[in-house]
């Protein structure tokens, strides 16, 4: 695989994610995941707790194709209520740092009036190159 962060001369640097990234390999597409576990159970009412399983459950769909959290190239975040997501920061960069490390790829984070499965807070897309 071959990855390059993308960052234009003369911009800011982003905190916690890529303004882009260029890669070169074979793309893993992850379908937008929840905060439930393997029998389909909303893990907690919480938004950081349902994160963190959210991106859980993104590392070992990864895992079925070979992929690592560091072949992430993009993720699209998701979220019911933008209150919500920003008092939830600190426990979501903590979830995001354990799951993924200090790997920032492209990110966007999308802001719904509602999620499918009534209780989720947050839905995340991922697209991964090995």
């Amino acid at each position: 695989m071959s990855v390059k962060v993308l960052q234009p001369a003369g911009w800011a640097r982003p905190r916690g994610y890529a303004n882009g990234i260029a890669a070169e390999g074979r793309q893993v597409f992850v379908s937008g995941q929840i905060g439930w576990d393997a029998g389909q159970r909303i893990v907690s009412d919480d938004f950081a707790a349902q994160a963190r399983q959210a991106l859980a459950n993104i590392v070992a769909v990864l895992a079925e194709a070979g992929a690592k959290p560091e072949h992430l190239v993009r993720l699209t975040w998701y979220v019911t209520s933008r209150d919500e997501y920003n008092a939830s920061l600190a426990g979501i960069g903590a979830a995001y740092r354990e799951l993924i490390g200090r790997h920032y790829p492209a990110m966007s984070v999308v802001i719904v009036a509602g999620l499918l499965e009534p209780r989720a807070r947050v839905e995340i897309e991922a697209t991964a190159v090995v």
